[in-house]
């Protein structure tokens, strides 16, 4: 799990030190400290939450206090950012159908698939990596199981017959160095961890001349912005297929503006001619 690769250095800094000393400003300033090029996102995530979560869960186990260590402000992460010279929460742009068709020209069959099936389903890549054939796909109903991520039990979900055939059209496939002769080593897209696919897919991108865009923008991002965005799909329907318990964190995290010139100034102008028309008058005055 990442966050018992964020504990080890943090392990290693701490290792003198004792639980009543460490104090809520002394972990906020760690970031800086062990990270001083890292954004201020990074301290909260590689840091805060891992002290935070030990500590926390000791004093449930009734052997120290609690703690709680506040994240940082909008001003904090810009005067971060302004420190190392680069921006952070910078905007994602989710995946595309017309994305997605050009990367399909340049992948690999079983990169081609993954991208597929994320942007289809919204599932994760850590999701789609932990796939087994034989435990996942129902391709014979026309089902795919999404597993366990983010407090969510597996979800079996319905995928379109484009899908199934694509699925159904993998080879049997294994992780590089994995045992062969062992079926439960078998993986739908033959992948052996979320960053195994990467090198094929930066490679197909620049074939294709695109964007590369990561993952999970390409996938879960693509797949919100898709349905909420640029297709009529409620967004009910669009949170339980795709995974979301909260509907809320779908608008706000997995949407994003899109040609907002264009939407605007034809809003702008759709309202303008609707008033002219009711009213009789013009923006546009005449000439005397």
């Amino acid at each position: 799990m990442k966050t018992a690769e964020y504990l080890e250095p943090i392990t290693i800094k701490l290792a003198e030190m004792f639980i009543d000393d460490i104090t809520p400003k002394f972990v906020r300033d760690l970031g800086a400290e062990m990270m001083p090029t890292a954004a201020a996102d990074t301290w909260v995530r590689q840091i805060i939450t891992p002290i935070r979560a030990v500590i926390n869960n000791a004093h449930d186990l009734g052997k120290c206090p609690p703690i709680r260590v506040k994240g940082f402000d909008k001003a904090e992460r810009v005067e971060q950012d302004r420190k190392r010279g680069k921006r952070s929460r910078v905007k994602k742009q989710p995946g595309s159908w017309e994305w997605l068709l050009r990367f399909r020209e340049h992948a690999p069959q079983r990169h081609a698939a993954l991208a597929l099936f994320m942007f289809s389903t919204g599932a994760r890549i850590s999701q789609a990596i932990e796939m087994h054939p034989g435990k996942h796909l129902r391709l014979q109903q026309g089902k795919a199981c999404i597993p366990a991520a983010k407090g969510h039990d597996d979800r079996w979900v319905d995928i379109p017959p484009e899908l199934v055939a694509e699925l159904a059209n993998l080879p049997e496939l294994f992780p590089r160095g994995w045992d062969r002769k062992k079926k439960e080593n078998m993986r739908v897209f033959g992948f052996a961890d979320r960053s195994s696919p990467r090198k094929g897919w930066d490679a197909a991108c620049a074939a294709a001349g695109i964007d590369r865009i990561p993952f999970h923008a390409a996938g879960r991002h693509g797949f919100g912005q898709e349905m909420n965005v640029r297709q009529p799909v409620d967004e009910k329907a669009a949170g339980e297929f795709g995974g979301w318990s909260d509907t809320g964190l779908m608008r706000r995290v997995y949407t994003h503006a899109e040609d907002t010139k264009d939407k605007i100034h034809n809003a702008w102008r759709a309202g303008l001619e609707q008033a002219e028309s009711e009213t009789g008058l013009r923006l546009a005055k005449g000439g005397k």
